[in-house]
């Protein structure tokens, strides 16, 4: 019996050391494994801080919008639109005559709202403050509307370019369409009223011009020609703008309607460059008045002499 004991005792201690060890074992892991409540809560805290992000971000792109919004009601209550002296309703223009040799030009852009492109003209104009004239198609207007609404936010000059900028002869009826429609989108989209015309291709005999011309709308070409629709490179591209620009000139570029990379390039030195010869920018309804104001001056001359 007492052989019994003595190996029974060692046996039991060695169990009792097992379990303790197993004890501690277990006590290590639960202080290295993450509290499952405070695990939860940092992907909780985590989560909230995500939302909270996207919410602002939703909040400040709503208020955006809001102010778009009442700015275009606000727009349309007063009735915005472009003073034209009535020499030049039903007129067509190409460039203003100023006698007193005033060294401005307007900029003008066809065939937008485009992605991308319009925005950074907006952009480029913007930081160099600069007004310019975009004559819009309806199409793309109606695709782009914050973008519409962005050229006239900006203090910009809107303008009708047509719904889809056919080159074909049009009757009345068809001519009415697309200028008509445009101008409503216009009113719609921005809340501006314009009585500017640009036939596409400035083509004048095809019944647009005509019917633009009943309808008091003056019709705008241009005297400088960019040309950038055929892509040239871009030193080309400012050549041709600069050779043939004068004092009351108008330029032809375009923020839609294709790839207007090379306009984009170009712009910013087009500004320089005019800039180094003495110019400053103005919008087609101020060198209509700039032009108005001269020749009211002329006739006032005349009739004392």
């Amino acid at each position: 019996m007492e052989n019994n004991k003595s190996f029974l005792w060692p046996e039991g201690i060695l169990i009792a050391l097992l379990a303790l060890c197993g004890v501690f074992s277990l006590a290590f892991m639960m202080l290295l494994r993450p509290n499952p409540s405070e695990a939860q809560s940092r992907q909780t805290i985590n989560v909230k801080d995500v939302a909270a992000n996207v919410g602002t971000e939703e909040r400040i792109e709503k208020l955006k919008s809001a102010m778009l919004t009442s700015w275009q009601l606000e727009a349309q209550t007063k009735g915005l639109s472009y003073a034209i002296p009535s020499r030049f309703q039903g007129a067509i223009v190409g460039a203003a005559k100023l006698t007193k040799g005033q060294k401005v030009i307007a900029l003008t852009f066809d065939d937008g709202p485009w992605p991308k492109t319009t925005e950074q003209v907006l952009d480029i104009l913007k930081s160099n403050n600069i007004k310019g004239t975009f004559f819009v198609i309806g199409q793309n207007l109606k695709n782009y509307p914050e973008l519409g609404k962005q050229i006239v936010v900006q203090g910009h000059v809107i303008a009708n370019h047509t719904w889809h900028h056919w080159y074909h002869f049009m009757n009345p009826q068809a001519a009415a369409f697309e200028i008509d429609r445009t101008e409503d989108l216009i009113y719609q989209v921005t809340g501006a009223k314009t009585h500017l015309f640009r036939p596409p291709g400035g083509i004048l005999h095809n019944g647009l011009a005509a019917y633009a011309k009943g309808q008091k709308y003056t019709v705008v070409t241009w005297s400088a020609d960019s040309t950038d629709y055929k892509l040239p490179a871009v030193p080309r591209l400012i050549n041709n703008v600069i050779k043939d620009s004068k004092p009351g000139g108008i330029v032809l570029m375009h923020d839609g309607g294709g790839n207007r990379s090379r306009t984009v390039q170009a712009l910013p030195e087009i500004i320089s460059n005019f800039r180094k010869q003495g110019y400053h920018f103005v919008t087609i309804p101020e060198l209509l008045e700039m032009e108005d104001a001269d020749q009211k001056l002329i006739a006032n001359k005349n009739k004392k002499e």
